[in-house]
Formats: structure tokens, C-alpha cells, sequence
């Protein structure tokens, strides 16, 4: 792996109690992370949890368990990134695990991604980490304003 590359598809949850990720994006595994959310909060409270539109994250057994066991499942819109709260902690996931590193293959990027979110979860207000996410969501705002569209043409 060179410096700043990251392939390892990473599905990441932010809730009141941390953020949990997985390094494989299967139903299977977006079911075992649901399970392990409402583990963390047996009072049966009901959980919203905010998801993209991975296929993975919408099968029949995924929708099934979650109404049984009182999760909302909260797609975003297709091609809005900015309307999901995990979009955030990316910045300084890049600044604390993967600018200038090197790290050997995917196992060492998944401990040091696993110990970066342990120590997270366990600063979650540390100074550095609120401003990595000030810059993230200003970074994510400014894309969004962006307009794609064709130059208009002015009469002569």
C-alpha cells in the first residue's frame, strides 16, 4: 500500500455510544453491527440508524429484524453524502490513520483503524478531533453548493 492510499471498503456507525465500522460491506454484516447496536442499548429504546443506499444495508432480513426489534433504518438521499453524520468523522479518520502513512496491507490499516476508533469513541470531544470534523463538514458543505451544469451563453 503507498502513502494515502486507502482501498479497504470500510462501512462506519456514529451513535451516541461511538462509532463502530467493519471492513466488509455484506447484509451479514450490516445485520451483525444492527445487533450490536441495540445490544448497547437494551432498554428497547427505539434507534434510528442513518444508512446509504448500499443494497446490503436494504434486504429483506435486514428490514425484517429491524421492525421486530425497533430500529429505524434512515436511508439518505441517492448522491447525498452531506445528509449523513458518519461523512464527518472521514476527515479525521484521513489526518489520524492515513496521511503520510504506509502502512503494509489491509490487516495493519484495520488495527490502526480499530485503535484509532477505540481512542475516538473514548475522546470524542478531544479538541483535534472536533476540529478535523469542523473542517470535514465545511469541506462537505462547500461540494455540495457546487453546480454542475452546462456555461450558459450570453446574447451578444
Amino acid at each position: 500500500m503507498g502513502s494515502g492510499s486507502f482501498t479497504a471498503a470500510t462501512a462506519s456507525v456514529t451513535t451516541n455510544f461511538g462509532v463502530w465500522s467493519d471492513v466488509r460491506k455484506s447484509a451479514t454484516n450490516t445485520l451483525a453491527a444492527l445487533k450490536s447496536i441495540r445490544a448497547a442499548r437494551p432498554d428497547g429504546a427505539r434507534i434510528y440508524v442513518i444508512l446509504d443506499n448500499l443494497s446490503a444495508h436494504k434486504g429483506t432480513k435486514i428490514r425484517a429484524w429491524a421492525a421486530r426489534n425497533k430500529v429505524e433504518l434512515c436511508f439518505t438521499p441517492t448522491y447525498a453524502s452531506w445528509a449523513n453524520p458518519i461523512e464527518a468523522q472521514f476527515g479525521p479518520l484521513r489526518t489520524f490513520v492515513i496521511a503520510g502513512s504506509d502502512h503494509p496491507n489491509h490487516t495493519a490499516l484495520t488495527r490502526k483503524l480499530q485503535a484509532y476508533l477505540r481512542w475516538r469513541n473514548a475522546n470524542a470531544r478531544h479538541p483535534d478531533v472536533m476540529a478535523a470534523q469542523r473542517r470535514e463538514r465545511a469541506r462537505i458543505r462547500s461540494e455540495r453548493q457546487q453546480v454542475w451544469r452546462q456555461p450558459t451563453t450570453r446574447a451578444a
